[in-house]
């Protein structure tokens, strides 16, 4: 059991549900990305879903591309991202999943990746466009190295699907509640609570549920429902906003502490 796990394991304790923020690493600096990923630890995140910047982010909204570009044009790498990861080690435990694309795995072969997060401290993997009916040599080397493997679902997954995925992942299994691209929206899926009963059906692992959460009242709701509640847009939009500046880290773990507390409540 590794650090997901165990704090999954921990919440159905306690009879809470898990907060996970997503951030892109490097943006605005990795220097800046560690003092953000201990402000969410401070807040009260549970999972930190650390992105790993991708030259064609094409699962993501217009916020998090241009987080990624913002993070690729100070020429952050994979290797930069394990090294933040590393560094946070040193200060923290708080579980760490690896949000990529697939192509940064294949550059060094997917042992050899996993091998390195593993030895950086990462304790999982979420690859948006890897389908887990061709991934069976990535999810045995993060087997190999205690490492979790997330996966997607969608509104549209079949049950064979849901049944495939749910067999795949360990950690948690990733609900996408919308069709599309990530992104803020105004309101939740009308048909969230059927979905994640529907997988809860075939999944042993805990269900968190991403893609348009943004207010306090939003997390309020999913946490009445799911596992986990996941938000990254909104997060991401905010340190774009306040840039490389002294108080962003303490103003985004403000932020965050109000989706923490709906989560919680």
């Amino acid at each position: 059991m590794n650090r997901i796990e165990a704090r999954f394991e921990l919440l159905k304790t306690a009879g809470k549900t898990a907060f996970i923020p997503y951030i892109t690493a490097g943006d605005p600096t990795i220097a800046r990305t560690r003092e953000i990923v201990l402000a969410l630890e401070k807040a009260g995140a549970d999972v930190i879903e650390l992105g790993i910047p991708f030259s064609d982010p094409v699962g993501d909204g217009p916020v998090i591309q241009e987080a990624m570009m913002r993070a690729l044009e100070t020429g952050i790498t994979p290797g930069d991202v394990l090294e933040l990861v590393k560094s946070v080690r040193e200060a923290s435990e708080v579980p760490i999943l690896l949000f990529t694309y697939y192509n940064p795995i294949l550059a060094v072969g997917e042992a050899e990746f996993a091998r390195r997060a593993a030895e950086a401290g990462a304790d999982g993997v979420l690859c948006v466009d890897l389908p887990p009916e061709e991934a069976d040599t990535h999810k045995a080397a993060l087997d190999a190295h205690n490492l979790c493997t997330v996966f997607l679902t969608a509104p549209t997954s079949t049950d064979a699907r849901l049944a495939l995925v749910a067999k795949q992942c360990t950690g948690f299994v990733y609900y996408v509640s919308r069709m599309g691209v990530t992104g803020e929206q105004a309101a939740l899926a009308n048909d969230l609570n059927t979905a994640v009963s529907r997988i809860k059906k075939h999944s042993q692992v805990p269900v968190a549920v991403g893609f348009g959460i943004s207010k306090p009242e939003h997390a309020r709701e999913v946490a009445s429902m799911a596992d986990g509640v996941v938000v990254g847009s909104a997060i991401v939009r905010m340190i774009g906003e306040l840039g490389d500046t002294p108080e962003m880290a303490g103003k985004v773990g403000d932020f965050v502490q109000t989706l923490v507390e709906a989560t919680k409540a």
